[in-house]
């Protein structure tokens, strides 16, 4: 007797978690006023060569769904290069806000996968050397750390691997003004997220 009851429990929790995790659940996704936490991280101008150094970005958002699957992203990032000089390099690191726009462009019936297409307003700090002139060799560095501005363009796919929690895949590039090394950054990148509400 004391057997079966288990063997029915364990049945219960079986058909329970097919129901939540078999694909019934998934209407509940991108729902209008649904919040998400994103974390991401990213390559930034390609990969490393001899003559090209390639850098990385680190960022976490908060995104809130609107009608039709849309969503407002709101966030913060941290891009990181380093630039040849004779036998050394010198870093160069920017910090930026983020808030962006992403419109749904496609999704699958079972609402598993999603691509996105995102505008952003870009605006941060640029810092090179870590803001120190003087170089190894008694050289002096003319650029400057400086306030920077603009925005980004970005192709997004997500990808539910459970109701609350989605791998993202991203390519995006920016293009800021006000630094003195490089209007243009190309990233592209992998990141989680987990729904939260």
């Amino acid at each position: 007797m004391y057997g079966q009851e288990k063997v029915l429990r364990i049945v219960i929790c079986a058909v329970v978690l097919l129901v939540l995790f078999g694909g019934q659940a998934h209407a509940q996704r991108c729902l209008p006023g649904m919040r998400g936490i994103a974390v991401t991280g990213d390559v930034a101008d390609g990969f490393a060569s001899r003559d090209r150094q390639t850098g990385y970005s680190l960022g976490a958002a908060l995104e809130r769904y609107a009608r039709g699957g849309n969503k407002w992203v709101f966030g913060a990032k941290y891009l990181y290069k380093e630039y040849p000089y004779e036998n050394k390099t010198i870093p160069m690191a920017q910090f930026t806000a983020e808030g962006a726009y992403f419109k749904k462009i496609i999704a699958d019936a079972k609402k598993i996968i999603f691509l996105y297409a995102g505008i952003s307003a870009l605006g941060g700090y640029e810092t090179v050397n870590w803001g120190e002139k003087s170089l190894s060799d008694g050289s002096t560095l003319h650029d400057k750390d400086a306030f920077i501005y603009g925005g980004a363009v970005t192709l997004e796919t997500e990808i539910y691997i459970f109701d609350g929690i989605a791998l993202t895949a991203n390519i995006r590039e920016r293009c800021l003004w006000g630094g003195d090394t490089g209007r243009y950054h190309t990233e592209y990148g992998v990141g989680v997220k987990i729904i939260i509400n």
